[in-house]
């Protein structure tokens, strides 16, 4: 009884271990994406900006 309980300690260490290095991951890849996130929303504005015409500028064919 005594090795069967030793066993089941072993196996729950290992797996609190496992759960929070999984969460470090979890938390760095959500940093990762929030970051990625930001910059594309960021290129998007940059990119409409390029794309609307400025009231003063003539049209292209001019």
């Amino acid at each position: 009884m005594d090795e069967r309980l030793t066993e089941i300690e072993i196996r729950y260490t290992h797996q609190e271990r496992l759960l929070h290095e999984l969460s470090a991951v979890v938390h760095e890849q959500r940093s990762l994406i929030d970051k990625l996130d930001a910059r594309v929303r960021d290129l998007e504005r940059r990119l409409a900006d390029l794309e609307e015409p400025s009231p003063n500028e003539p049209p292209p064919h001019y």
